[in-house]
């Protein structure tokens, strides 16, 4: 019998099921998700195609930025998209995408936005933990975590 973790898995490997939210963020009901989610616009690295996916927020440092974690690690064709190509748009909610520069936080920096997504989110976390563990392949410990994270900063609107 599969576990909850290898299930979660699943379903993230599922590409009509992740893909389905995208939808309802163009066409403007993307508060249906919360705060916890966004929608980020990237371009392809090779194709220069606009893509889309749709992330879980992990934090919120300010109103200006936005941290996304790969829960597929440093392989997931996001996370390669922005760090080749950093200029991306980022839908929240309802409202219009906003312009953003994704960096890359090192892993000092993963470290201290995992630990205040755990003391802000345990029980998420508890169940979260476990389904990254097992996209990841590895265990996800208090530092040195093997999950990439990107810091998103939203532009001024013009």
């Amino acid at each position: 019998m599969a576990t909850l973790s290898d299930f979660g898995a699943r379903l993230l490997r599922n590409r009509r099921l992740v893909r389905a939210p995208i939808w309802l963020y163009r066409i403007r009901a993307g508060a249906l998700f919360g705060q916890r989610m966004l929608m980020l616009e990237h371009i392809g690295r090779n194709s220069g195609a606009r893509r889309y996916v749709v992330l879980e927020v992990v934090g919120r440092p300010n109103p200006d930025t936005v941290v996304v974690a790969s829960g597929f690690g440093a392989k997931a064709q996001w996370f390669r998209n922005v760090s080749v190509n950093p200029e991306v748009r980022v839908w929240l909610g309802s409202h219009r995408p906003a312009a953003a520069v994704a960096q890359v936080l090192d892993q000092q920096s993963v470290d201290q936005v995992l630990a205040d997504y755990r003391a802000q989110h345990p029980k998420t976390w508890e169940q979260f933990k476990l389904v990254l563990e097992e996209t990841l392949g590895r265990p996800i410990t208090d530092t040195g975590a093997p999950l990439p994270m990107v810091e998103l900063r939203l532009q001024p609107r013009r």
